[in-house]
């Protein structure tokens, strides 16, 4: 586990971009809204950052936080453009459905089969855009740093009748043509080579417990959504733990024995009381008694959220200050798995 000053980090970045010619090197053309999936009333969304001199070139796959109540992909704007420019991949910045969707009836578990489905769609359809469908990392913020966990943890229990079936599993609300989510799931076919996780969320079970389904979570006010249980007003977490732990990494790590996961970068401010940087160390831990490959910085003085566009006011987090430094990290990460 590492320690960051945010000072030196920047400090070290001034340095870098002065020295290394790279640090600033690559144009790219932004596709925006490239519509990859309808569900229900909700057309999902994605936005391909294609550096002009992609040819087989590493691919990002993101997915934005916001509680599963709010936010889209534009958060991270700032986080896309950066990889594409200065790390030279071609990145695909994701959207999904969101809990207030289709009159607030979306459930969980269609939140993590969009995301599934996304990752599918990116693998189809990437080289087009320059990138190498052999060769992705997933990454995601705080809820999205929870969906990318679960490509990881879930992503071989797919069934095409979803979460229907005794076993809880997916079924990707995207499927290449001709193929069941069970013949997916043989072929591995959600399968990445890196991710990298930023204070992410890992125990959904814990979560509801503590009221993540009433109004006590300001997530639903800022949603203008009336709260409910993540997985419909039918259900609730004293009476189907099994439907929460299904959605928590936490609970689905596989020893490496088992299933060897892809190398990870978990990272968190030490000022985080969102996603506090002993949660994500206890799932780390986790993660390493399992026997995978995974590691940990603590960014200090940072809070929540570093890693969206623009500054938060309210969490003292701004992406120039705070992203930039951390990126420059992720960058060495990505390069040495990539």
């Amino acid at each position: 586990m590492k320690f960051y000053s945010g000072v030196k980090r920047l400090l070290l970045l001034i340095l870098l971009t002065a020295l290394v010619p790279w640090a600033s090197a690559n144009e790219f053309t932004k596709h925006d809204d490239i519509v990859w999936a309808n569900a229900g009333q909700r057309a999902l969304k994605l936005d391909i950052y294609q550096p002009e001199k992609a040819q087989q070139a590493p691919v990002v796959v993101i997915y934005h936080g916001g509680g599963w109540l709010v936010n889209d992909e534009s958060v991270m704007d700032s986080m896309s453009a950066y990889l594409a420019e200065h790390g030279g991949y071609v990145v695909a910045n994701v959207n999904y459905r969101l809990l207030p969707d289709n009159g607030n009836t979306t459930q969980m578990n269609e939140i993590v089969e969009d995301v599934f489905g996304g990752l599918l769609w990116v693998k189809a359809h990437i080289a087009e855009y320059g990138g190498d469908p052999t060769r992705i990392a997933v990454t995601g913020d705080s809820a999205g740093g929870h969906l990318a966990s679960m490509i990881l943890t879930r992503g071989r229990q797919l069934e095409s009748d979803g979460f229907a079936g005794d076993s809880l599993g997916f079924k990707p609300t995207w499927l290449p043509e001709g193929k069941t989510a069970e013949q997916v799931a043989r072929d591995d076919g959600l399968a990445v080579q890196a991710a990298v996780i930023s204070y992410g969320a890992f125990d959904l079970l814990s979560a509801a417990k503590s009221g993540f389904e009433t109004s006590g979570n300001m997530f639903w006010q800022w949603a203008g959504a009336e709260p409910r249980g993540m997985f419909g007003s039918d259900s609730n977490v004293a009476d189907n733990p099994d439907y929460y732990r299904a959605v928590s990494p936490l609970y689905n790590i596989p020893a490496f024995d088992e299933y060897p996961l892809p190398p990870q970068l978990h990272h968190v401010g030490s000022i985080d009381t969102t996603t506090p940087p002993q949660a994500v160390k206890a799932y780390v831990d986790a993660l390493k008694a399992a026997g995978q490959p995974a590691s940990l910085t603590i960014y200090e003085g940072n809070n929540h959220a570093y890693m969206d566009s623009g500054c938060i006011e309210a969490l003292g987090s701004c992406f120039d200050t705070h992203a930039v430094p951390v990126l420059q990290d992720i960058l060495v990460f990505l390069d040495e798995n990539l």
